[in-house]
């Protein structure tokens, strides 16, 4: 049941980014992505709550996959690079999906992931919670990589994935970086 539950998400996801190549993800509705996917509403809402929560689940998918490739032993830098990979093959679908500021957008969504990925890593190197102070560093990182990685996206600014890697670690701030550093993270 799982596995045609996907299934069914993926092809939902697929007609999505069929209709953002001619249409900007606010101009989608539900009804024109069933349409282009070839079932019904009820079969859409059955899977997901409305076109945010099925962009942030493609995300998730995608993002899983270059967090995979950030085992032990990778660095941040590493990790970025491969997602910043994962972003350039899947452009369109970025693109059209960072352009939206609604209520449960993909830059929100996108920081919380981020946060908690590096929170676990953090936490899960030094066996306790991290300190008020470097989360506070660690959750102004983020916002700062997210706010770049949209500009990159959007092409307000260029760069390969490893230039822009690159750039944003050298961005992190000093004290946050002696901790990667320390754990072996960057």
């Amino acid at each position: 049941m799982e596995r045609t539950h996907d299934k069914m998400k993926y092809r939902l996801a697929d007609a999505l980014k069929r209709c953002m190549k001619h249409a900007p993800l606010e101009k989608i509705t539900v009804s024109g992505i069933t349409e282009e996917c070839g079932t019904t509403r009820q079969t859409f809402y059955r899977h997901f709550k409305d076109k945010y929560d099925l962009v942030n689940w493609y995300f998730d998918k995608i993002l899983q996959e270059s967090f995979e490739h950030m085992g032990e032993g990778r660095t941040i830098y590493e990790g970025l690079v491969n997602k910043f990979h994962y972003i350039q093959e899947e452009r369109l679908f970025f693109k059209a999906a960072f352009k939206n500021d609604a209520q449960n957008n993909l830059r929100d969504h996108d920081f919380h992931l981020i946060l908690a990925f590096y929170t676990e890593r953090i936490e899960g190197k030094i066996g306790k919670k991290m300190p008020e102070h470097l989360r506070f560093l660690l959750e102004m990182y983020c916002q700062g990589s997210i706010y770049m990685t949209v500009r990159w996206v959007l092409g307000k600014i260029k760069g390969t994935p490893e230039e822009i890697a690159g750039s944003l670690v050298d961005a992190m701030p000093a004290e946050l970086g002696e901790v990667f550093r320390s754990l072996e993270l960057l």
